[in-house]
């Protein structure tokens, strides 16, 4: 199937392509993949595709979204809703993104998708070893991480969902959440036609977290490129992304790959799995255990490690997601979730430490103090 996703085009009107696939592997994609899978999931394929440890999935490709709501017939009335709509009349905004939610997720799937999708699902529970193998059922949206916007993280993203019809039922409310108000209101502010966003929806094997955490190869506070900052904690990642707790915090040297600051919190509570429900749940951490770092330092170099070679591969600091799964053995438990480029300080024009070098040793000193590699 590799050679009929047209790999390449990453022009927006290429999810309209009737030839395109409807559902697709994530190492059938790569960076070029944007038009049919989006940002998320041509982001994982990438990872994949240049060797980095990745959770296996598929995805609901962008023209499996447009056949979904061309069979829905409800383009017209979506159309209807957001005109005349004010970016910062968020009432008016909520008002429609819940009409126009409730209408997609109202609106059932083909016979024909829903077997594509179901035997993907069955393929990957097979692949894992695991009978309706727990997956995250991810938004993976064309217009994620554009330069000069970001419009990653304004899609939803469902955790521990198992068995066929829990799928179909959060892949529909994936495909929803291209409309919450927010991404209405960001869309209209930066100018970008709704019409020109697609989605497509990743179902990716969910890694059972002992724990997970949030890497960037940039300090995300001064902008410090010499360095790897990881923030971690017990069970998912959510209690570090969502900041309900202060994770434990590490910086690591990108040359040596040495711990050069440590900081060990007290996390009382983080994300675990209620296996009767198979949901992921807020859980307190046992005292005993709240203060204790929650990563050794072996791994702590492996992930430093490896967000290395994503930041070489791309070419520029990157934001990563991450977990160590407790269901395998080290040294082959640390897996990468997502990366996406950093968006702060990388489009920060950077002003030189040292300007007007006027010798050779001046500009050694001005290039180890900014950070740069000499050659």
């Amino acid at each position: 199937m590799g050679d009929t996703l047209a790999i390449g085009r990453n022009r927006t009107e290429d999810w309209m392509d009737s030839t395109m696939p409807n559902v697709c592997w994530f190492e059938e994609c790569n960076k070029d993949s944007v038009a049919l899978v989006g940002g998320k999931c041509s982001s994982l394929g990438e990872l994949i595709n240049a060797g980095v440890r990745v959770p296996p999935g598929f995805a609901l490709t962008t023209h499996g979204y447009a056949q979904f709501m061309r069979e829905a017939g409800i383009q017209p009335e979506v159309t209807g809703l957001l005109t005349g709509l004010d970016h910062e009349d968020m009432d008016k905004l909520e008002e429609a993104s819940h009409a126009i939610r409730a209408m997609i997720e109202s609106r059932p799937i083909s016979i024909e998708l829903e077997d594509l999708i179901a035997e993907s699902y069955r393929k990957l529970s097979i692949r894992c070893g695991v009978p309706a193998v727990p997956v995250a059922v991810r938004s993976s949206a064309t217009a994620e991480d554009l330069p000069g916007a970001s419009f990653a993280g304004q899609q939803d993203t469902y955790l521990w969902i198992r068995g066929i019809d829990d799928v179909m039922h959060h892949v529909r409310r994936c495909i929803s959440s291209l409309y919450t108000g927010r991404a209405i209101a960001y869309r209209m502010k930066m100018g970008f036609p709704h019409e020109q966003v697609a989605i497509s929806v990743g179902i990716q094997k969910m890694a059972n977290s002992f724990s997970a955490g949030v890497m960037f190869t940039i300090h995300p506070t001064n902008g410090d490129r010499s360095v790897i900052v990881i923030d971690s904690n017990y069970g998912f990642g959510e209690s570090v992304v969502s900041g309900e707790v202060t994770p434990d915090h590490f910086v690591v040297n990108k040359v040596a790959l040495d711990i050069i600051e440590r900081t060990i919190s007290k996390k009382e509570i983080c994300y675990t799995v209620d296996l009767k429900a198979q949901k992921s749940v807020a859980t307190e951490i046992p005292f005993e255990r709240q203060s204790v770092q929650s990563i050794i330092d072996d791994e702590v170099t492996e992930l430093a490690w490896m967000g290395k070679q994503i930041e070489k591969h791309y070419g520029r600091p990157m934001d990563i997601e991450w977990a160590i799964d407790k269901d395998l053995p080290a040294g082959g438990n640390v897996f990468i979730l997502q990366a996406r480029p950093e968006t702060i300080w990388s489009n920060k024009q950077q002003t030189p430490v040292s300007t007007g070098c006027a010798s050779a040793m001046d500009y050694i000193l001005s290039s180890l103090l900014t950070g740069k590699k000499l050659s």
